[in-house]
């Protein structure tokens, strides 16, 4: 993924348009990572208002650029454009799913995408105040109003605001590696490690001792991955019984404690393939998978390719012959 299109409409949401630059807009070379060529584009040049604040942006790019970007963001559009996407947008957002690049929206652009036809038939989310009309609308689309994001191929549609950028994180761990990854959500001081599942909000009030208590687990975990962790060993940990635990933490991380456990293992395997040469059965040790079959199994069932291919692809350790 080289360029970045970032397309915007009158009335755009200047947070959200300000995840997608500081995501893929920023040079972060002096740590490291790769820069995009990140260009904001609209229907027609000029000025394009924001919905808040009284200010506009200056766009220098139309649409042309969108059209052979890697990767095209979304930005939203007011309520009462639901439904009434420019066609040139609309042609600009099915042109790139059709061509393989990647499409992301983030909170009510998720509407533009729906408008396009991209998502039918597809698993999608948007901002949680928004899902049922997105449902009534939309019908041919499988609506998870508890996600922050969601990738179904190469479409990501992302909850309301912050899960924005929790949903670049995730496209750009695919494209530059955890590692890489971490540096930047270190740079924006967000949590790198949220996952698509956890939920946009929690149903009933969790009293503050309570949730404290649950970070309390969830970061020892990340300091223990290697170690044998059950539900029932975290509950003690966290002074609940098992299924009240596993309760509260469904409820918390819209996963439950096992699938979320799962995740945060290959996340700590993406960053050993990056950043070591040490052999598949031992990572699984430290990782706490046990084995490089049970390694293999979860790394294809979350990523979807296999741990040799991906740290053929995002290896930083010299080879022999390069050293």
């Amino acid at each position: 993924m080289k360029t970045v299109a970032c397309i915007v409409q009158d009335g755009f949401a200047p947070f959200e348009f300000g995840v997608a630059c500081e995501a893929f807009g920023l040079d972060r070379s002096a740590d490291g990572v790769p820069n995009f060529d990140f260009r904001v584009v609209a229907p027609d040049a000029g000025v394009v208002a924001s919905k808040v604040g009284g200010f506009s942006l200056n766009v220098e790019h139309d649409l042309a650029f969108a059209d052979e970007a890697d990767l095209v963001v979304v930005c939203p559009v007011p309520r009462e454009r639901w439904g009434m996407a420019d066609a040139r947008v609309l042609d600009a957002v099915r042109g790139a799913a059709s061509r393989g690049a990647w499409v992301l929206s983030v909170c009510s652009g998720s509407f533009v995408l729906a408008e396009a036809g991209i998502l039918d038939g597809r698993r999608a989310t948007t901002h949680w105040m928004y899902a049922d009309t997105m449902a009534e609308m939309f019908p041919l689309i499988e609506i998870d109003p508890e996600v922050l994001f969601v990738q179904d191929g190469r479409v990501i549609t992302s909850a309301g605001t912050a899960a924005g950028l929790d949903a670049c994180l995730h496209l750009l761990r695919q494209e530059i590696g955890a590692e890489l990854t971490n540096r930047v959500a270190r740079r924006m001081v967000v949590p790198p490690q949220r996952d698509g599942g956890q939920a946009q909000f929690i149903d009933r009030p969790i009293s503050a001792v309570q949730s404290d208590s649950l970070v309390v687990v969830t970061d020892w975990v990340l300091e223990n991955l290697r170690e044998e962790l059950t539900v029932e060993h975290l509950a003690v940990r966290a002074h609940m019984s098992p299924r009240t635990f596993a309760r509260r933490f469904k409820a918390e991380h819209g996963a439950t404690p096992a699938a979320w456990l799962a995740r945060q293992r290959v996340i700590q395997a993406q960053r050993m393939l990056e950043r070591t040469d040490l052999g598949l059965d031992r990572i699984a040790v430290e990782c706490g998978f046990g084995s490089a079959a049970v390694l293999r199994q979860n790394f294809a069932r979350v990523l979807g390719t296999t741990p040799t291919a991906y740290r053929a692809r995002f290896s930083c350790v010299p080879s022999e012959a390069t050293a």
